[in-house]
């Protein structure tokens, strides 16, 4: 894969220790042409997918390829629209094959992708994958988790402290898939990007297993591939319950 100049990019996925299966899917695309790659710039996806009988793998994989088909034959006008009507017929095309298979039915997956062109960052998100920007040495989550303990965090029910102990930290409110209608989230304005700022793309398997303060410390300390290792690793260490997926892109 040609990974044109101003970007490094690492990606990696690990089964953990306790799942047989890897549910995750990731995926990440830019063109060779360089045209093409002036408008539509890069895209990463990553999924975590959910459903007995192998759903979570349809799930998860239907859903990376729907939206980057639709993102790399639409999306060089407007990214951010792109991007959020990918999401949506990733949505239609998990429920379709669901329909079409009752062993899949009730399958679904988190979706969070992110494209950046010409130095700007557009996102679309559902679920509790999360994408973090990190920058002069501090981590910001740029998503918001749709789960049932993020809602009692934001209305005040658990302390923030308390939501990576709760017995529902891991009961989504929204996911692609489960439902006709999904509303992915995205900025309302694109976000420019500085040089040595980078990008994580991650499912829980990841940040559920260690602090944002551990998170900076690996990224703050590693170039992107080894930082990816290492990341994985120290979720491992941590056990390892689910399966781990993460993305890196460092501005160069």
């Amino acid at each position: 894969m040609k990974v044109h100049p101003g970007m490094e990019v690492a990606s990696l996925t690990d089964v953990g220790c306790q799942r047989e299966d890897n549910e995750d899917r990731f995926g990440y695309w830019e063109s060779a042409d360089d045209s093409i790659f002036a408008r539509l710039g890069r895209i990463a996806v990553v999924a975590d997918g959910m459903g007995g009988c192998e759903g979570g793998q349809f799930a998860s994989d239907i859903a990376v390829k729907c939206l980057l088909e639709h993102y790399t034959s639409t999306g060089g006008n407007d990214p951010q629209e792109s991007l959020v009507a990918g999401v949506r017929l990733a949505n239609t095309c998990v429920l379709e094959k669901a329909r079409l298979n009752p062993a899949l039915r009730g399958m679904g997956t988190t979706l969070t992708a992110a494209a950046i062109v010409n130095e700007h960052l557009y996102f679309a998100h559902v679920g509790d994958s999360r994408l973090y920007l990190f920058r002069d040495g501090n981590l910001q989550a740029l998503t918001r988790d749709h789960s049932l303990v993020a809602r009692l965090v934001e209305t005040g029910v658990i302390r923030s402290e308390d939501a990576d102990s709760h017995p529902q930290k891991h009961v989504l409110t929204a996911a692609v898939g489960v439902s006709d209608e999904v509303a992915p989230d995205f900025p309302p304005q694109p976000i420019l990007l500085e040089k040595a700022d980078l990008l994580l793309l991650c499912t829980d398997g990841l940040w559920g297993q260690m602090s944002e303060a551990e998170i900076a410390g690996i990224l703050s300390s590693n170039q992107p591939d080894s930082a990816a290792q290492a990341l994985v690793q120290l979720a491992k260490d941590h056990g390892g319950p689910d399966n781990i997926t993460l993305q890196i892109l460092r501005v160069t």
